[in-house]
């Protein structure tokens, strides 16, 4: 039409709605030309409103017209509100889904608030000639938008602080406190711990001698010594495995990939130089959880799994009570072979030179400056599958000896399949099929397992590439991937105990934060700037 009534009216909206998760949303629009008579509409407006009228006219629609500066909330009848806009004028539209409302600005000055609801970005334009450009960020705005987020961040954030708390303080300082000595305890840091606890006068829960020894058995597998660690996992905490067929499965896929690292104890003894990936962890656990660990291969290994054993065991182990073959008929000798091995079965001996000498040197605590030195391989977070608490106060543990710290440290040889041994090849293509016969033992058991064939897959596609450590399988090498197992098993051990699997730290971290993916849901704009991370440092 010519302009010159409603009916020649014309409104576009955005294609998706403001996402409430935003928590402040703002767009500008550059009025490149007004036309023969500026009746221009710039606002917001509801899925289902007419577009052949301005924005602001309608139920459900909001907007600031140029010829009159008025602006129209779902009405044909507008309120004086600002000046009027023109050729060459830039106008925003703030939306705060916080206090659920929203202004304009002209030229980058705000011209005040006004209510508003689940709306989409609109522009209207009427007489010819009327030209604009939307600017949803795409480049700098005019208004200082990023002035008015930290205002309301700084807001939302004093709100957090000053919860009250009442005279319930005490009890809340108890509760901390305990969460964090569990915490501390969950992942090994002994020494950390203890001293917490005398400053705090908390009790910790667990014998230093159970720590300690899940701090050894992560230790193995953090250092790529996965068969070791299976080892001491049999023989410290009896028919665990047998009742985590995934655990040990995917344990036994992990050690497949580091034989093929040439770090497990299985390949190591072939060389006498037990040649080592350069990937390799020095001896000392960080199990701190991470975010976004990258790892596939992560699944539930409860006790209501079905049951399989471990096959590396040692010459004393429970061969005898597995009900599956043993996958690493040359274990035994190996590791007593390898130089770098734990020999479990000795920390029983009745040679008391023996028995004294390996129990000092189990006593000694891993300090806990080697663990933060540890931390730094790793990018501190929240890992999904994380261990947890420890609480185990009547469990006996038996302490077993000290690893080898200096065996687990690198020495960087250039990194070939096994280290380059044709003995440990050949032992770890042995390995590979014992463990496709254990898969399919499995399978005919209890049926098919996606989790357990993606595992198998993956593990030995790195066969199919001359250089494993760069190929489209070879993230499986990294030593990170090493992390997940790690969690898992220290998580079976605890839980074989009857003690949850996540320390509660971890557990309200992961109330908060599903708490705000809520929030979000609902529309509550103020979860866009509580952000967990902010308050861990």
């Amino acid at each position: 039409g010519h302009g010159k009534n409603h009916k020649d009216a014309a409104s576009v909206r955005a294609t998706h709605p403001i996402p409430a998760a935003c928590g402040i949303y703002y767009f500008e629009v550059k009025i490149v030309s007004k036309g023969r008579d500026g009746y221009m509409g710039i606002g917001l407006s509801a899925q289902g409103v007419n577009m052949n009228r301005l924005p602001g006219w309608d139920k459900h629609s909001y907007g600031y017209h140029g010829d009159d500066g008025h602006s129209f909330c779902s009405s044909g009848t507008g309120q004086p509100y600002g000046p009027t806009f023109t050729t060459g004028d830039v106008i925003g539209c703030c939306v705060n889904l916080i206090n659920n409302t929203c202004f304009y600005t002209k030229n980058g000055h705000s011209l005040g608030k006004q209510r508003k609801s689940n709306l989409y970005p609109t522009v209207g334009l009427q007489t010819p000639g009327e030209i604009v450009d939307a600017n949803f960020g795409q480049q700098p705005f005019v208004f200082d938008i990023e002035d008015y987020m930290r205002e309301w961040r700084a807001k939302i954030q004093s709100t957090i602080k000053r919860f009250p708390i009442g005279d319930r303080l005490g009890e809340w300082q108890a509760m901390l406190q305990n969460m964090v000595s569990s915490y501390l305890v969950h992942h090994g840091y002994c020494s950390t711990a203890a001293a917490f606890a005398r400053v705090t006068d908390t009790t910790i829960q667990e014998e230093q001698t159970s720590i300690k020894n899940r701090q050894r058995i992560q230790k193995l597998v953090l250092a790529g010594r996965v068969g070791e660690a299976i080892e001491a996992t049999q023989q410290l905490y009896p028919g665990l495995l047998e009742h985590n067929p995934n655990l040990l499965f995917m344990l036994k896929c992990r050690q497949f990939v580091e034989m093929v690292n040439g770090t497990d104890s299985e390949v190591r003894c072939f060389s006498a130089r037990s040649p080592r990936s350069q990937d390799s962890y020095p001896g000392s656990p960080s199990l701190s959880p991470r975010h976004g660990s990258n790892n596939s291969h992560v699944h539930s290994t409860g006790a209501d799994s079905p049951t399989c054993s471990n096959g590396v065991m040692s010459t004393k182990s429970k061969q005898s009570r597995s009900k599956y073959p043993a996958l690493s008929s040359s274990s035994s000798s190996s590791s007593s072979s390898s130089p770098s091995s734990v020999n479990y079965s000795e920390s029983n001996s009745t040679d008391s030179t023996k028995s004294q000498q390996h129990s000092s040197t189990s006593n000694q605590e891993t300090s806990d400056s080697e663990m933060e030195m540890e931390a730094e391989h790793y990018p501190n977070g929240v890992l999904e599958n994380s261990s947890t608490r420890i609480m185990n106060g009547t469990y006996k543990h038996e302490e077993i000896l000290q690893t080898d710290e200096s065996s687990m440290e690198d020495n960087c040889p250039q990194r070939q399949l096994c280290g380059g041994n044709h003995a440990a090849t050949e032992r770890m293509i042995q390995f590979g099929r014992e463990l496709q016969m254990l898969s399919e033992q499995l399978c005919r058991e209890y049926g098919k397992n996606t989790m357990h064939k993606k595992m198998l897959q993956d593990a030995f596609s790195l066969l199919a590439y001359s250089d494993p450590w760069n190929c489209p399988v070879g993230q499986q090498l990294d030593p990170i991937q090493r992390e997940p197992v790690c969690a898992a098993l220290n998580s079976a051990i605890l839980e074989s105990q009857n003690l949850p699997k996540q320390p509660p730290l971890m557990l309200a971290l992961g109330q908060a934060s599903e708490c705000l993916r809520l929030m979000a849901r609902v529309g509550l704009g103020s979860c866009s700037f509580a952000r967990v991370d902010d308050y861990l440092h």
